[in-house]
């Protein structure tokens, strides 16, 4: 689209639109009239969400367009950064307080999807400059459009929503896609519908994949080659600059030596396999500790409630990352502490002696390794990796990894846990390969400040950033 006209052709008397502008204008209308009546057909099971799940609820005015009023009013041009949830959150944030010295003459803004990517997010970045991404309607997203003034859209990973794009490119800004990949697992959807994705990614200016296999895929469902290269993985850039209290209280509290084991990130069906392993481990260590860190906080309490069940089967102590405090249970008497707070992890996981990543003991992809990988730390994973299967490769191919089966893990965790030089190979291994890949931010940086430069916004002292997209005009027939 960015050789979409907004002009009409006359010379014949009779005013018509470009056939480009009428096939495009025609497929967002499809396109959005086919997202209301996914609305309309699906209300009763969003009612029933909005009434039972609290994270539903969470920001939903936001959404739908009603702009937030502590929401800082640009004074000068934005720069808008969209990341779904905590993962994405963290993957951007050194990109975010990077973009904040380096340009100092915008406002950086951030959106997410999720409730705990938007607690994340404002506890880095205060709430002035942070809020929910709106729904994808062109009544929710143009008011922020007007609030924000971007000069420059950054969307993290796939967050290719056709509105948003198509408003953001009327509205004169440029459009980059960091940290850009596309899984195994829809690549498929992708390429099925490659027709319809030629035309919503033609609004944007810059993919900047993973992997050269990400770039490949992008190229193959509508990116051009000017537009798209490879960037690398921002997660490797992560890194923990302050140490959560909850880790500082446990780092004086735990008795040296003490086998500690972080599950990091688990999933529906998990924590039954940890608990049991951990069982196990109790047998051969009563000292040892387990925190175990549900991914998703809806679940915290069903989690509780089948650690302390387990706790009280075995004879040992649980306790609650929410209820400690200085007249509560210590860590010394816990042997299972349960995380339920969001933003911790990361910090918690350098406690461990040994840290396993969940989602992947069951199916549903796994997650990122490169948090306690960051730390030197052995790290286990379960059979299903396929969602990070490019981070795996890397890691497996130079020993960085243990990989376990379901009925192996436990016999897994007490290797590691009786061979203190095994701990340390696998731990310096992961080490070295998470900085040896580092560098994405500083080259996705160099990359926004080349396409900004390219910008027309806000280039000279009268210029106005147009604060609304313009609307779009009806076709003649």
């Amino acid at each position: 689209m960015s050789n979409l006209l907004l002009v009409p052709i006359s010379g014949t008397g009779k005013r018509r639109w470009p056939q480009e502008f009428t096939i495009t204008a025609s497929m967002y209308f499809l396109y959005s009239l086919l997202l209301v009546s996914a609305l309309v057909l699906g209300l009763p099971f969003w009612l029933w969400r909005l009434a039972t799940q609290a994270r539903y609820r969470a920001g939903l005015r936001a959404r739908l367009g009603k702009v937030p009023a502590n929401l800082a009013q640009a004074v000068k041009p934005g720069i808008w950064i969209h990341a779904v949830s905590v993962g994405e959150v963290l993957a951007v944030s050194r990109l975010v307080d990077e973009m904040r010295k380096r340009f100092p003459e915008h406002t950086i803004y951030v959106s997410t999807t999720t409730a705990t990517g938007q607690e994340l997010a404002r506890q880095r970045w205060g709430e002035a400059n942070v809020f929910f991404c709106p729904l994808d309607f062109n009544f929710a997203i143009r008011p922020y459009m007007a609030r924000v003034r971007p000069e420059l859209l950054v969307l993290a990973e796939t967050e290719f929503w056709p509105n948003l794009l198509r408003n953001a490119h009327l509205a004169g800004a440029k459009i980059a896609v960091v940290n850009a990949r596309i899984s195994d697992r829809s690549y498929p959807r992708y390429r099925l519908s490659r027709a319809w994705w030629r035309r919503v990614l033609a609004p944007v200016d810059l993919f900047l994949a993973q992997s050269a296999k990400d770039c490949d895929r992008l190229l193959s469902i509508g990116a051009t080659h000017d537009r798209a290269q490879v960037g690398g993985n921002l997660k490797f850039d992560i890194s923990v600059t302050k140490e959560a209290a909850i880790t500082q209280m446990l780092r004086k509290l735990l008795p040296t030596g003490t086998p500690v084991l972080v599950c990091g990130s688990t999933m529906v069906g998990e924590e039954e396999l940890v608990l049991a392993a951990f069982g196990e481990v109790l047998e051969k260590y009563p000292k040892a500790v387990l925190i175990l860190a549900p991914r998703r906080p809806e679940r915290f309490d069903p989690v509780a409630a089948m650690a302390a069940y387990f706790a009280k089967e075995r004879r040992c102590t649980f306790v609650r990352r929410s209820m400690l405090g200085s007249d509560a249970a210590t860590p010394q008497r816990a042997s299972i502490l349960l995380l339920d707070t969001i933003g911790e992890l990361a910090s918690i996981y350098t406690l461990a002696t040994v840290a396993f990543v969940g989602g992947s003991l069951v199916d549903t992809g796994g997650h990122s390794i490169l948090e306690p990988a960051q730390f030197g730390l052995p790290i286990v994973v379960g059979p299903h990796t396929q969602n990070f299967s490019e981070i795996m490769a890397i890691f497996r191919g130079r020993g960085a990894v243990r990989e376990t089966a379901v009925n192996d893990f436990a016999a897994t965790l007490l290797q590691l846990l009786d061979n203190a030089d095994a701990r340390t190979r696998l731990g310096n291994a992961a080490r070295e390969v998470f900085l040896s890949e580092a560098g994405a931010t500083e080259r996705t940086l160099g990359a926004l400040e080349a396409l900004l430069q390219k910008s027309t916004l806000g280039k000279h002292p009268d210029s106005i950033v147009p604060a609304i997209p313009p609307a779009i005009p009806k076709v003649q027939q």
